[in-house]
């Protein structure tokens, strides 16, 4: 039987899910090795897909819900989960 899990998250992104968060989102998603659906209201996308997740429109303050299945399902919505609500301000001003 596969692993399943869901969480909701918060976007904290002052600009939103925008194109930058989403493809660090997908990246993620595409490592993990899970099936990833990303749902806002009563939509729902496919999460490994940058053009779905920027569909949803999500800005700041937006509760997105992520599901994943597979080996590693509750691991992916976690880290997948950090990464909605982590600051996207925040990682673009880190030195590197």
């Amino acid at each position: 039987m596969s692993e399943k899990a869901e969480g909701e998250f918060v976007v904290e992104a002052e600009l939103g899910m925008h194109a930058r968060p989403a493809a660090r989102f997908v990246t993620l998603a595409n490592e993990l090795g899970c099936e990833i659906g990303v749902g806002k209201d009563d939509e729902w996308v496919n999460g490994c897909s940058v053009l779905s997740i920027l569909s949803l429109a999500a800005s700041k303050g937006t509760v997105l819900r992520v599901r994943a299945e597979g080996e590693g399902a509750e691991r992916a919505v976690a880290e997948l989960g950090a990464l909605i609500e982590t600051d996207e301000d925040v990682l673009s001003k880190a030195p590197g």
